[in-house]
């Protein structure tokens, strides 16, 4: 699953500074219902992952029953988080 074909898919467009205000809300619960869904651990962790970084995860234990797929999701979240001031 490629990240354009996401953004395309769930917002119309790859351009997310593109997207409406109101489009992105609408896309991004689109992507929660397709997450719900998906039976396929990459496709789940490539949507949560479009998801975590729109803002509009859910939290790690309801989006992941697998334990592995948390830690690699944890560690997703590490590798993109803002690098801290010190």
């Amino acid at each position: 699953m490629d990240f354009d074909d996401q953004l395309r898919r769930y917002f119309g467009t790859a351009d997310l500074a593109a997207i409406p205000p109101a489009a992105l809300d609408a896309g991004a619960e689109r992507m929660r219902v397709d997450l719900g869904l998906e039976q396929d651990r990459a496709r789940r962790f490539a949507l949560w992952a479009v998801l975590h970084m729109l803002g509009a995860a859910p939290d790690l234990d309801v989006a992941f029953e697998n334990a592995a797929d948390r830690e690699a999701a944890r560690n997703f979240m590490d590798l993109t988080a803002p690098p801290r001031e010190e």
